[in-house]
């Protein structure tokens, strides 16, 4: 995922600079900022208002976001996730908003047309981009016999408990594709119940703003262009008076073999990257979770196909789509 705020040619608000300890919040005039690691990525938030009010809750941001990897990162085998890969087909009990958001990925699994799936973890799992190896067809098609969300059974017991269980006990859920969407419209919500008149959230790229900049004007989000140089030349901007962007690209995790790129999309059906036309999409909305949950599938559709998905989805105001020949595609209904 890429993507920036910039306003006036420069940064939406004063950020930690090289000296501020990761973590720590950062005063201004106008609020507060703070950056720190999670999700694998860096994180920023800044938050306009009160600076007291804003410095607590930018630090309860943070600690949320910490609470939320410990939940729903498929890497920590105490988890939810980590605990439902690990159960072997057996029922789990879990956080309401891990289940909540189970809830909604299959949501965006179903409108995917096949191209977004979080129990992809079977088939990611074969592939090391960072050493290029490419998993054999006979291991990938074994691994893809055990994708499919719909194996995933989610119920509410008579206690109210939330239930989550993988009908195929070799099945694996990643909601690396989603989870930040999610968490970046929590936070942006809990940051205006705190009193913010405005906050800039960037998850590793997963761009939300919300409420007003302190002069009133939009916010001004870049998309990335990864063909062109430069950083003028090389971006693309939206305006927003509140919403969120989120890019999906074959250029973050990817290597060259024989001539091929091989990219971190890959088809749930046979455990290849998919084939693309464009190197990234982003996707504009109101709601991050709709932005990210949205953004993986219009990057295997392609712009041609994307005019009549976005159509049959409202909730997606644009798509923008850096093609293979570094031109920026905007593509609307």
């Amino acid at each position: 995922m890429d993507g920036s705020v910039t306003h006036n040619g420069g940064t939406a608000a004063p950020t930690p600079g090289p000296a501020a300890a990761p973590g720590k919040v950062v005063p201004s005039a106008a609020g507060a900022s703070i950056a720190f690691p999670a999700f694998d990525t860096g994180c920023t938030i800044t938050a306009y208002g009160e600076p007291a009010a804003m410095q607590e809750a930018l630090q309860a941001a943070r600690d949320a976001c910490r609470e939320f990897e410990g939940l729903f990162s498929r890497t920590l085998p105490t988890s939810d996730i980590g605990r439902l890969n690990a159960a072997a087909g057996v029922a789990v009990e879990m956080d309401p908003r891990t289940f909540g958001l189970l809830q909604a990925a299959c949501g965006y699994c179903a409108a995917s047309e096949g191209a977004f799936d979080i129990t992809v973890g079977a088939l990611s799992d074969l592939w090391d981009f960072k050493e290029g190896r490419i998993p054999s067809s006979e291991v990938r098609t074994q691994a893809a016999a055990h994708v499919g969300w719909q194996r995933l059974e989610l119920q509410r017991d008579d206690a109210g408990r939330c239930l989550a269980r993988l009908a195929d006990g070799d099945a694996r859920v990643d909601l690396g594709g989603i989870a930040k969407g999610w968490i970046a419209d929590e936070l942006g919500e809990a940051l205006l119940q705190a009193g913010a008149t405005g906050a800039v959230l960037n998850l590793g790229g997963n761009v939300l703003v919300r409420g007003s900049k302190p002069d009133g004007s939009p916010w001004r989000i870049g998309i990335r262009n990864p063909l062109v140089q430069g950083s003028r030349a090389s971006r693309y901007s939206v305006r927003l008076r509140s919403g969120s962007v989120v890019t999906s690209g074959i250029y973050e995790r990817s290597f060259m073999g024989d001539g091929v790129c091989y990219h971190h999309i890959l088809d749930p059906k046979t455990g290849m990257p998919v084939p693309c036309e464009a190197v990234s999409a982003s996707v504009v909305a109101e709601r991050s979770i709709d932005a990210e949950g949205y953004s993986t599938t219009l990057l295997a559709l392609g712009p041609k196909r994307a005019r009549g998905f976005l159509r049959r989805h409202p909730e997606i105001i644009q798509a923008v789509f850096i093609l293979q020949d570094g031109i920026v595609l905007p593509t609307t209904k």
